[in-house]
């Protein structure tokens, strides 16, 4: 089966990174469960992460210094650790939350409220 000459080109990647994006901010917004919570926020900056590396697959041609080439990759490793830094403040606040008030849910936390 042959299927001709396919390409994914560099607004197929913007477009499934802003519906991921999307699909996360949704996330976010409508769910009041805090792990929910953090999974669409890792689903936004995963979008983000696909959107950097595919600028930088798509736009690495225009310029010839190794700065220039690696510079989605590495904001992309950046966004990396970041998140993985998130998650792991994230999660032991989510633990300590639920030890304290035995839920997760968003809406039950007003212990900071005046």
């Amino acid at each position: 089966m042959n299927l001709g000459n396919l390409s994914v080109g560099l607004s197929t990647y913007l477009l499934v990174g802003a519906m991921l994006f999307c699909l996360g901010l949704y996330g976010v917004f409508a769910k009041r469960n805090i792990i929910a919570i953090l999974m669409s926020l890792e689903l936004m900056l995963n979008a983000v992460n696909i959107n950097f590396v595919a600028f930088n697959r798509f736009l690495w041609n225009q310029k010839v210094d190794i700065h220039y080439i690696l510079t989605g990759n590495v904001a992309a490793l950046f966004v990396i650790v970041v998140a993985a830094a998130e998650i792991a403040v994230g999660l032991a606040l989510v633990i300590t939350i639920y030890r304290n008030r035995h839920s997760t849910n968003v809406d039950e936390f007003d212990w900071l409220k005046w």
